[in-house]
């Protein structure tokens, strides 16, 4: 009798252990966006994109990368944060939101830490500090006795105020007690071109733009802004030597809206893991002087907050104002 009662009662029970299945299971079942705040073209571009697509292999799905430049990068980042938190649309952010709530805090969206959500981080890039070979210095040790002994005699350029190779120099400006002036420029090459030119006299590239012109001997190149060394240029000793904790670099991470499910954040930081430690995509990147950087959510939170308070802290202090 009692067989016979758990036989006709396990027909009724099986419902009850059969849980529906949930869009977020599903995820993705169709194309996925990946919006970037940068123009077609350069190492950041070329970084979302080949992460998109192996990212893409990963989940079975096509991901997409779009472009939507403008607004230091605020147009892609309001986009995706106003976006439906379903994994449809994702956002490739960069140092830019750890800077702009500082330097233009009427850009949305005004605070990326309550309202984007990480999943994972992308990579991490150093600038080159370099100089005209005309100047006497070899090191960053004798570029600052030189800047000591030669106050506001130094020229050095951006590819703008508020970018990130601008806040390295303004990082390195405070920690080394010097006096040089900033040139900013409408981007990179135009500050490069007229450093090999002698028209000023030093700046921070990234490393993939750096180096041709330190191979041909145009500029001399003394460290690198990273904590660590870059493996495109292994000789440059890190800033940090001299002066101890510096660490300025451009960094990418995947983010999408706040309040974007836990199994879709688990899903796509899985994808974008095996993105950042595939190993074709790490020489690749490598050779561009981009090091991938497996992370996850928890690790793409604490850099974006870590660095929201250090650029935000030099951008009050030296009281830098978008042009």
């Amino acid at each position: 009798m009692t067989n016979r009662r758990a036989l006709l009662a396990t027909p009724l029970a099986l419902p009850a252990l059969i849980r529906p299945a949930t869009a977020q299971d599903a995820w993705p079942s169709r194309t996925v966006s990946v919006l970037l705040g940068y123009p077609p073209g350069g190492v950041t571009d070329f970084a979302a994109r080949a992460v998109s697509e192996r990212m893409g292999r990963a989940l079975g799905q096509t991901v997409v990368l779009e472009n939507r430049p403008g607004a230091a990068t605020a147009v892609a980042n309001t986009a995706a944060a106003q976006a439906r938190p379903d994994g449809y649309t994702l956002l490739m952010g960069t140092s830019t939101l750890a800077i702009n709530p500082a330097l233009q805090p009427s850009l949305t969206p005004r605070d990326p830490q309550k309202d984007l959500a990480p999943i994972g981080t992308v990579f991490r890039t150093a600038f080159v500090l370099h100089v005209h070979p005309s100047l006497p210095v070899r090191s960053a040790a004798e570029l600052i006795a030189y800047a000591k002994a030669n106050p506001g005699k130094l020229n050095f350029g951006s590819s703008g105020t508020g970018a990130v190779n601008h806040l390295c120099l303004e990082l390195f400006r405070a920690r080394a007690g010097i006096d040089v002036v900033h040139v900013p420029y409408r981007g990179g090459p135009a500050a490069l071109l007229d450093l090999r030119e002698n028209r000023i006299q030093g700046m921070f590239n990234a490393v993939q733009e750096a180096l041709p012109a330190v191979q041909a001997g145009a500029t001399r190149a003394l460290a690198i802004s990273s904590k660590e060394r870059a493996a495109a240029m292994p000789e440059l000793p890190p800033i940090a030597d001299v002066l101890p904790g510096f660490d300025g670099v451009f960094w990418q991470g995947l983010f999408g809206p706040a309040g974007l499910p836990a199994p879709i954040v688990a899903r796509a930081g899985a994808a974008l893991r095996e993105a950042t430690t595939d190993p074709d995509l790490v020489a690749r990147m490598a050779a561009q002087g981009v090091a991938l950087m497996p992370g996850d959510a928890d690790a793409l939170r604490r850099m974006l907050a870590e660095e929201t308070e250090m650029w935000g802290r030099l951008i009050r202090e030296q009281n830098i104002r978008p042009e």
